[in-house]
């Protein structure tokens, strides 16, 4: 199969394949997306083929207005309705119980809810629109490696394997959305992203961070829950700001790469041959080039490792070390034997 590169005027071609049943990645603001009609069974067990993903994990289904939520939500709730009027067009995805047989079990991993976002990005946008239907959209890379913030990330993960790209440029926030369940009486996050804890609870008060780890025979209500992901080729060890001088003993040749903010790439005063790639300037966007970085590493075919910088788990720094902690498999580095968290 030949996969089509679409600049964003071509949206009417992309389009008219998505209602034709093919797989379209498209752009948005978080990371870019592996699309397909979500009326459409068949199209959507193509997404799952093609990225190599888990049938139970369930997909955000991306909709170009609150109004095409009511055709699929069995119930909007009050506080559901505030966070999409605060919120929406933007990086928040809400879990909704859903009303029977309107969306098959394929796009739900068998659940009786479903996930929506409503992304803010003209271009999905348009393609929803042009196409007259929801398409879901997981991160449109190989299930497990980190996500696509370049439509040249696409390409190299999906290449002939899905009929067309839609190619926006970079990404603008660069990490998933958050994700919070409003299918219960108690709303909880269960994914960071850029829309903090503060920013939500400011709009429908308070609510829990789900933390617990999917058991091998639950279904996940959200991505990213239960299965391995971000991972690159290399080991990431993610280094606590205090254990910066002991790694600096080990930056000694080209099998080893470093992952840190401008700051702290002058501070340690690396070596030519050491392979590094920024974060910029803070926390921010630090988030915004995480993913970029790991895969710009797995071009670097002689690295082993990757010294990866830290954040205080606040704000956008959840979200962050949410994406590396499991990038890393939980390990940090120590000195001497790393351990896992």
């Amino acid at each position: 199969m030949e996969t089509k590169i679409f600049q964003p005027q071509q949206i009417a071609e992309a389009a008219h394949l998505i209602q034709q049943g093919q797989l379209v990645a498209f752009p948005t603001e978080t990371v870019y997306g592996l699309g397909a009609d979500a009326t459409n069974p068949q199209a959507v067990r193509q997404v799952y083929q093609a990225k190599g993903r888990p049938s139970d994990n369930p997909l955000i289904v991306h909709v170009s207005s609150p109004a095409m939520v009511g055709q699929y939500a069995a119930d909007i709730p009050v506080k559901a309705q505030k966070l999409m009027n605060h919120f929406w067009p933007g990086s928040l995805t809400i879990i909704l119980p859903i009303k029977p047989n309107v969306l098959d079990p394929v796009v739900t991993g068998g659940l009786q809810t479903v996930a929506f976002r409503l992304p803010d990005n003209q271009v999905i946008l348009d393609l929803i629109n042009q196409a007259g239907v929801p398409i879901v959209g997981p991160s449109a890379n190989t299930s497990g490696k980190p996500s696509p913030t370049t439509a040249q990330h696409v390409y190299h993960d999906l290449k002939g394997k899905i009929a067309g790209i839609v190619d926006d440029g970079p990404t603008q926030v660069g990490l998933e959305s958050t994700v919070i369940d409003l299918s219960t009486d108690e709303p909880a996050i269960l994914r960071p992203g850029v829309v903090t804890e503060d920013e939500i609870e400011q709009v429908i008060g308070p609510l829990r961070v789900d933390h617990h780890q999917v058991k091998a025979n639950e279904t996940p209500k959200a991505p990213g829950m239960k299965y391995k992901h971000y991972a690159p080729n290399a080991q990431v060890l993610m280094v606590a700001d205090e254990d910066w001088e002991l790694v600096k003993d080990r930056l000694t040749d080209s099998t080893v790469g470093v992952l840190v903010t401008d700051d702290h790439l002058k501070q340690l005063a690396l070596a030519d041959q050491i392979p590094t790639y920024s974060l910029g300037q803070d926390v921010a966007s630090a988030a915004q080039r995480l993913f970029a970085g790991l895969r710009w590493f797995d071009d670097q075919p002689t690295i082993k490792t990757i010294y990866a910088q830290t954040f205080a788990k606040q704000g956008v720094g959840e979200a962050y070390m949410n994406r590396l902690n499991k990038s890393a498999g939980g390990q940090y580095f120590t000195g001497k034997t790393n351990k896992s968290v």
